[in-house]
């Protein structure tokens, strides 16, 4: 990019100064909740936000913890490469697998709805042996997640501001393991709306600009012009419909596409951060809030990579654009560099300034998320599981500390390695698949077929896992006769690598377990439970008789694989086969209908995660409105422990641990 486009004062501003005001800000939100509402600090709190919460905002925290930096980054640089299809497999590859979670989210309510990891329901089910191998699946998401969070925000922060890349390692994540230590998982949710707010606010901005007011382009005909003009000027895609970028009909674009739907997988259904989310919704909230979520999210790689990616190429035979007047070198595209320079090519030190906030928002939202999900599965699954099984509500609280600023501190540093060695967050996103879509299927059959046994689990997951490792490198030696950064981050050994890692845990999992099925009934996955010292405080803060009836979850799940799999096939079969099926290049009207389209949803998304998550806790706003008018005005504030389940029959009372008098009332005065 030559002389960065901001002094280095912006970045260590925005990254210690924005971070700070964050982790005060949220901080200081959640002891206002603490302080009116009825939420206690215990360590079910800390891990399950009181399994109370609704759709809005798990729709919000949705969007915001598949919010990574690759999300902004990443489609940006496919759109570069391979055209209009490169946002749109981002974010129909990585949309699924969120609609498609909202089947395993129901059914976590149903069948372990007192557990607080995924593995837990493991080690009921199958035992230690399998409770070890996943949690090494759990443990190595989170790792690739959060370092590419935190490569994609540092690239971006040095190379805007000249910062020094390995500081922006370190800092990026401080204010963020703050508030996760003080506030745990309620903390995450509230900085997740926030971030969120925040996010589409920008990327609004930056759509009305590119095809709006910006002199440089400024509408959707002119982009498109300028995307032509681009094709005679330096060649177009190589291997798309006549080389343009206005096409679906793209070979690498479809390549991509297959390796994003693959990794995205196992960055979802083995990441304990969906299924934290999961676990801390009520059950009425859980299938909406993960369908909402997905598609709300849709619109942020789809609209913003249509707008800043195709910007990058548009722009780049521009003066103001960064690299003027050569292309981009294909590193800085893999880390992710041409959103930002697109952004400071159609806005100046402005651009650079909002891509900025933008990326350390994405990367600290969805780093709260990783953070609280490390911390839940050290704590749960290995402190006490095999450390201290007779750990109180105390001892978790504690060490779920600890370990949240471990991690932080060490995916800080295992960023700064992996920089030195010169892997980027493009090479990781292609990669992850490859590590961790092998236990994809054993997850999602324990919680489906009764029949899958402990050994169709580990030998289906690791047994995909050694094979996708090696098709992975043997691959990329007989493409290029050697194995280095280059032969391995092709897009065919890549390809090849993950979709072993996908299918070929099928293929082992299914025929093991069928030898010796273990017709599974479920009672010991229903029969995990809260800590002795906290059966009271694990009650969940609704209805329970209403929300957890078995009609209701049984409607929910049919309900959910009805609209998750039949949004599944529109998004990735009935709407961009046929566009690729006729070769078709879009016409300045369809291409000017695409962007509408994309304006439109976007809007739409903003509307409902912003909005609607206030409308939904307007009562609780209200009291907490009352509660601090009743301070300031020296009257003294009484909360009342309103009981939400005050109708719920003894036998769901002891299911859920809770003394046989929790129908009582009672009001404090503070």
């Amino acid at each position: 990019m030559g002389n960065p486009p901001l002094d280095q004062g912006y970045g260590y501003g925005i990254v210690i100064g924005f971070g700070a005001f964050f982790s005060l800000f949220i901080t200081a939100l959640y002891m206002v909740e603490k302080r009116y509402s009825n939420v206690s600090h215990t360590s079910e709190e800390f891990s399950t936000a009181g399994r109370s919460i609704k759709i809005g905002l798990l729709a919000s925290s949705v969007v915001s913890a598949w919010t990574w930096a690759a999300t902004l980054l990443q489609s940006s640089s496919v759109a570069y490469d391979y055209g209009v299809s490169g946002p749109y497999w981002y974010a129909a590859g990585a949309t699924i697998q969120v609609l498609l979670f909202a089947i395993l989210a129901i059914e976590i309510k149903r069948k372990a709805p007192m557990c607080h990891t995924f593995p837990e329901v493991i080690k009921a089910r199958y035992g230690t042996t399998a409770h070890i191998v996943f949690i090494y699946f759990g443990l190595a998401t989170n790792m690739i997640v959060t370092a590419m969070l935190l490569l994609g925000g540092a690239a971006v922060a040095t190379n805007l501001t000249g910062m020094n890349i390995y500081a922006a390692c370190f800092l990026i994540p401080v204010g963020t393991i703050l508030y996760v230590v003080f506030g745990g998982l309620r903390a995450t949710f509230l900085t997740d709306y926030m971030h969120t707010v925040a996010l589409f606010i920008i990327i609004l901005v930056f759509g009305f600009t590119v095809y709006a007011t910006s002199p440089l382009i400024g509408s959707p005909k002119e982009m498109y012009n300028l995307l032509s003009e681009a094709v005679n000027r330096q060649g177009g895609v190589k291997n798309n419909r006549d080389h343009s970028y206005l096409t679906m009909a793209s070979k690498d674009g479809l390549i991509f596409g297959v390796i994003n739907i693959v990794g995205n997988f196992g960055t979802v259904f083995c990441d304990q951060a969906y299924w934290q989310r999961a676990i801390a919704a009520r059950p009425s909230s859980t299938v909406k809030g993960y369908l909402i979520g997905g598609l709300c999210w849709f619109s942020i790689p789809f609209f913003l990579a249509t707008t800043l990616g195709l910007a990058g190429v548009a722009l780049e035979n521009n003066p103001k654009f960064p690299t003027f007047p050569a292309r981009m070198p294909a590193a800085d595209v893999g880390a992710g560099l041409v959103a930002p320079n697109a952004a400071v090519a159609l806005l100046g030190s402005s651009g650079a300034v909002a891509i900025l906030i933008l990326v350390f928002l994405a990367v600290t939202s969805a780093s709260s998320a990783e953070l609280i999900a490390v911390s839940s599965i050290l704590t749960y699954d290995i402190y006490r599981s095999y450390i201290n099984p007779a750990a109180t509500g105390d001892d978790i609280i504690r060490v779920s500390h600890y370990t949240t600023l471990g991690f932080g501190v060490f995916m800080g540093a295992l960023a700064a390695i992996l920089n030195n060695f010169g892997i980027t967050l493009g090479y990781l996103y292609l990669l992850m698949g490859i590590i961790v879509a092998p236990a994809v299927i054993p997850i999602a059959f324990t919680l489906t077929w009764s029949k899958q046994s402990a050994n169709g689990a580990i030998f289906g997951s690791l047994g995909a896992f050694a094979a996708g490792l090696i098709t992975w490198l043997v691959t990329a030696k007989g493409l290029y006769g050697a194995v280095n950064l280059e032969s391995t981050g092709d897009n065919i050994s890549m390809l090849s690598g993950n979709l072993v890692s996908l299918l070929f845990s099928f293929f082992i999992t299914v025929p093991v377990s069928l030898m010796n099925p273990q017709n599974f009934d479920f009672e010991a996955t229903k029969n995990i439970g809260a800590l002795e010292d906290e059966k009271d405080a694990a009650v969940p803060q609704y209805d329970v008789t209403k929300e957890e009836d078995p009609e209701a979850l049984n409607k929910a799940l049919k309900f959910s694989y009805t609209s998750a799999w039949t949004l599944t096939a529109v998004l990735i079969f009935l709407f961009p086969l046929p566009l690729m099926g006729e070769d078709y290049v879009f016409s300045v009207s369809f291409f000017e209908f695409w962007v509408v389209i994309g304006f439109i949803w976007s809007i739409i998304a903003s509307l409902t995660v912003i909005v609607f998550p206030i409308f939904e806790s307007m009562d609780a706003i209200i009291m907490v409105c009352k509660g601090m008018a009743a301070d300031m005005c020296g009257g003294g504030f009484v909360k009342e422990n309103v009981n939400v389940t005050k109708d719920i029959d003894l036998e769901t009372t002891q299911h859920h641990g809770s003394s046989s008098d929790m129908s009582t009332s009672e009001a404090v005065k503070y």
